[in-house]
């Protein structure tokens, strides 16, 4: 028994040593290539941000900065190698400095000093970071690689979930394991379903604009396969989010959809064969949808949202950081009670304090107050008009000419609107996946009208030549 104990031990470890000098071996060679490509630097921070490899490794990774040193790295880089000619600091790369600099303020005088830090110790690095991007995209390629470096590593997440539900169901809201234990971050249930939605339109762009990876039937296998995944994470994990997020997708794809009729056909016939395979655990969440009242967890939104908005009256700038847990509310449920043998629908007072906003929006307002939300959502509502801008500007340019500029402002148009939605019912106000896709679109507004200006400053310059010339 000794032995055999001793056997399992050696082997337990050996398999997470194996496991840890994967993660080390990929880190090891981006910093490596990234000597001689220092953008890589740059898709290295997305890929920690997003997947947390940190927090999967068991020994060596959980105790270095690397998140850190990836990031000095890509300044570093970008700041000795790079091309600045034509750099462009944009309007809203402006108001996300503004809105780092309002945050910090808050700080300073929020309600919860010490939890207020903690938050703003990670919240300021998403919002830098974001600002910085767009000064690296200089290039299709870059632009292209970032979308790449975003989709595989929510794809890394998501097609383990997707596994995960094909295979057991999910089983339920917070239950779906996710690669690490704790249901945090990007790893939490509502945050992952309406990330993975948002996500779909960035798949399909590469799977016919994307050039890294020759096209081909491996590339559509994979492609088609992570938007299956992203559809089945709301079915894994039981969040009502992501169940909204895929339904506004799906009306969303209609506009760039040549076949309408065939599209409605084929959604109607797919929900038609999914429903009746979906866990039970699935669908009793989802009926609560139509009844609020009858979720403890939907009572406690609408609770929670009306006292952010008696509190902003009296704090018009917002409590800080985590504000929220100063609140005491009051709320009905309706519970099902057994009565003399009977079951019987009752209201049921409850009474809570310390719950979280669940919305981004409400974050925002309890947060920074009326001038907080208010830069946040210009930030958000300018970048649909400019991708929108930028559509209708390259949607019937040729192949050649900039097709994929107006296909992939749509997608990120598309992935916005999603973010927005789902948003709504999860506090993710300052989630930095969501400033990469941000960084992302300005980066693409300003290669679009680096490409647009180009010929009419060579036609400056030729006009100068000639008036300079005997």
């Amino acid at each position: 028994m000794a032995l055999s104990r001793l056997q399992k031990s050696l082997s337990g470890g050996a398999n997470r040593a194996m496991h840890d000098l994967f993660f080390i071996g990929f880190i090891a060679a981006l910093i490596v290539f990234g000597v001689r490509k220092p953008f890589l630097f740059v898709l290295g921070y997305v890929y920690i941000d997003i997947v947390s490899p940190q927090r999967l490794t068991y020994y060596l990774l959980n105790s270095i900065q690397i998140s850190l040193i990836f990031v000095l790295l890509a300044v570093g880089g970008w700041a000795v190698f790079d091309d600045k000619r034509d750099l462009r600091f944009t309007p809203r790369q402006f108001l996300l400095v503004v809105l780092l600099l309002y945050c910090y303020l808050t700080t300073q005088s929020a309600d919860f000093p010490i939890e207020a830090a903690a938050k703003w110790d990670w919240v300021w690095k998403a919002l830098a970071f974001a600002i910085f991007l767009p000064l690296t995209l200089r290039t299709k390629l870059r632009i292209e690689a970032l979308v790449t470096f975003m989709v595989f590593s929510v794809g890394s997440i998501i097609i383990v979930g997707g596994i995960k539900t094909l295979a057991t169901g999910g089983g339920g809201y917070g239950e779906l394991n996710l690669m690490v234990s704790n249901n945090t971050g990007l790893y939490e249930s509502s945050i992952i379903s309406a990330v993975a939605a948002s996500v779909i339109p960035l798949v399909l762009y590469l799977r016919r604009y994307g050039t890294i990876f020759p096209h081909g039937r491996l590339v559509d296998i994979y492609c088609f396969g992570l938007a299956f995944a992203c559809t089945l994470i709301p079915v894994g994990t039981a969040a009502r989010t992501g169940l909204i997020c895929v339904a506004l997708l799906a009306v969303l794809m209609l506009r760039t959809t040549k076949r309408r009729l065939l599209y409605l056909g084929l959604m109607v016939g797919a929900v038609g064969v999914a429903v009746p395979l979906l866990p039970s655990s699935f669908t009793a969440r989802m009926n609560t949808i139509q009844n609020y009242q009858g979720d403890a967890s939907a009572s406690t939104r609408v609770a929670v949202w009306q006292w952010t908005m008696e509190y902003v009256k009296d704090h018009p700038w917002g409590g800080g950081f985590d504000a929220y847990r100063q609140n005491h509310i009051r709320y009905y449920t309706n519970q099902k009670i057994e009565e003399n043998g009977q079951i019987v629908n009752k209201h049921v007072l409850v009474i809570d304090k310390a719950r979280a906003y669940h919305s981004s929006y409400f974050e925002m307002l309890g947060e920074q107050g009326y001038l907080g939300l208010i830069i946040w959502l210009t930030i958000h509502v300018t970048g649909l008009v400019r991708m929108e801008m930028l559509y209708q500007r390259f949607r019937r340019a040729r192949k050649e000419d900039g097709q994929w500029i107006g296909a992939l402002a749509t997608a990120l148009q598309q992935s916005h609107l999603v973010y927005l939605t789902g948003c709504s019912f999860v506090g993710i106000a300052y989630q930095p996946f969501i400033y990469m896709l941000v960084g992302l679109q300005i980066g693409l507004d300003t290669y679009a009208s680096r490409i647009e200006n180009a010929p009419r400053a060579a036609t400056r310059a030729a006009q100068a030549v000639q008036t300079a010339a005997p």
